[in-house]
């Protein structure tokens, strides 16, 4: 008994008496659910002998009596309480099997008690610790969510009860790591930032590890006098690192997306970690007209009021736009909800704002406009009321703008034309690696090549959400349109 309680716990010993009573053997609450059971004999009637248990366990619980037996000729059932707490009622174990149970089977049972308790009382332990942990988990998840999508002070409020608090300024670093390890490196990654990194297992990538980490100190590692990127990677095989710059933090979901990148091309390297170079966010260079642009394109959306108060409103379809622009088809795991209520809230917000979502030129539109409203007080100019400020290619021939498209298309003259064609072809097919591939006489695989050379000479991802698509469509536009 012993024996079976240390290797298999309460099932195997569930199990074992099951066999000898050549019946059902389980565990029960006072009130006769079933907790926990075995059936040791594949002709007798399951269902049958657990409501025979759940009667005879109310019974015992009613009369509070030491045990209970029951025969009706047909079949018998034996109750032992398994503990009995102060004040209260504990779990019950029953045998039930056909009349008349075998000898020695009340003595059994009673030798079963002691280990069967001491089992079903480590496992609820285990049960209650996995329920914590979870809960945390979750809770975590939901503060990134709410620094994603902007809403601080109910970031602070839910992280008020973990730890540590949330740091300001921070960077955020994404963690890649093999399969089955995401736990170990989480306490790897709180052992070496000194337990002063917020850490959140990636609701999107189950590989992925995010961490915010305070930036004052660039979280440096305290055993290795390095930054905890370059820590990470060193401490864990096969761990792949991005970090991004510097920011507030309410830019963290700019910072992610920094970290993503900069994944993307640690991937390629031998030290397996990388920080994100820099980069001028486009959200800040499209100056007042852009503002107003965003303001007006973005209107019909943000003025969206549900029919039903079960619909979602202007603020849960905007989080829903922004998750598919950056994750695609993960959305759904990011928010959690089917992928038919996926589809039917983009189906809804390309109605408001009369675009073709499947199409990346608006996309890249509503992507753009999202970031310039969710752009920091200090750097999103003063638009007013949203009114007609004209299309995005007059956003696009800016001064500022036209810089910054140079400069992010300045590391494809290393890949010669053979790179600009690729992706400009790549984007022509919707993002599309198989007719991409076709338009330019290439395997899928020999496309997936190219693109991801790309990703190391541009140091953004592209094959992978979230996508520098969108920057690139713009930036390619933009320079069209200087021509």
């Amino acid at each position: 008994m012993y024996r079976l309680a240390r290797t298999g716990g309460s099932s195997e010993l569930l199990r074992r008496l099951a066999r000898r009573a050549e019946g059902w053997a389980g565990i029960l609450d006072a009130d006769g659910t079933v907790l926990r059971a075995v059936a040791g004999n594949a002709r007798w009637p399951v269902h049958e002998a657990a409501g025979i248990a759940a009667r005879a366990a109310r019974e015992l619980t009613a009369r509070g009596t030491g045990s209970y037996a029951l025969d009706t000729g047909e079949c018998g059932a034996l109750l032992l309480p398994l503990d009995r707490p102060a004040g209260g009622h504990g779990p019950v174990l029953a045998l039930v099997g056909p009349g008349p149970l075998p000898g020695g089977l009340a003595t059994l049972m009673a030798d079963a008690v002691m280990p069967l308790a001491l089992s079903w009382a480590s496992e609820s332990v285990e049960r209650k610790r996995r329920r914590v942990d979870l809960a945390e988990s979750r809770g975590r998840e939901a503060v990134l969510h709410l620094l994603m999508t902007g809403q601080l002070s109910i970031a602070h409020q839910v992280a008020g009860a973990l730890r540590p608090r949330l740091p300001d300024p921070v960077r955020v670093c994404v963690v890649e790591c093999s399969g089955g390890q995401r736990d170990e490196v989480a306490r790897i990654c709180a052992d070496a930032s000194g337990g002063r990194t917020w850490i959140v297992r990636c609701p999107v990538y189950a590989r992925h590890l995010i961490l915010i980490m305070p930036a004052d100190e660039e979280a440096e590692a305290p055993e290795s006098g390095r930054t905890l990127g370059p820590a990470l990677a060193g401490l864990v095989d096969d761990c792949v690192v991005g970090v991004s710059e510097e920011v507030r933090l309410p830019d963290t979901a700019t910072a992610y997306q920094q970290a993503f990148h900069a994944l993307a091309v640690a991937r390629g390297l031998p030290g397996r970690h990388a920080g994100f170079g820099s980069a001028p966010e486009p959200a800040l260079v499209v100056g007042a007209a852009g503002a107003r642009w965003a303001d007006a394109l973005l209107a019909p959306l943000l003025a969206h009021r549900p029919r039903r108060s079960q619909d979602p409103g202007s603020q849960e379809l905007s989080a829903t736009v922004a998750s598919w622009l950056a994750f695609s088809s993960h959305a759904t795991r990011h928010l959690k909800i089917h992928r038919n209520t996926l589809a039917a809230r983009l189906k809804l917000v390309g109605e408001l704002l009369g675009l073709d979502l499947n199409r990346v030129s608006d996309q890249a539109a509503v992507d753009l406009a999202l970031r310039i409203r969710a752009a920091p007080a200090p750097h999103r100019p003063r638009s007013g009321r949203p009114e007609a400020s004209g299309d995005l290619d007059a956003v696009l021939r800016a001064p500022g703008v036209q810089d910054w498209a140079a400069q992010q298309l300045r590391p494809l003259a290393q890949a010669g034309p053979t790179g600009e064609e690729t992706l400009r072809t790549w984007l022509r097919c919707e993002a599309q690696l198989s007719p991409a591939a076709a338009e330019l006489g290439l395997s899928v695989p020999g496309a997936r090549k190219r693109l991801t050379r790309l990703e190391a000479l541009l140091c953004r991802s592209l094959l992978r959400t979230p996508s520098a698509r969108y920057d690139l469509w713009l930036a390619f536009r933009a320079v069209d349109l200087a021509v």
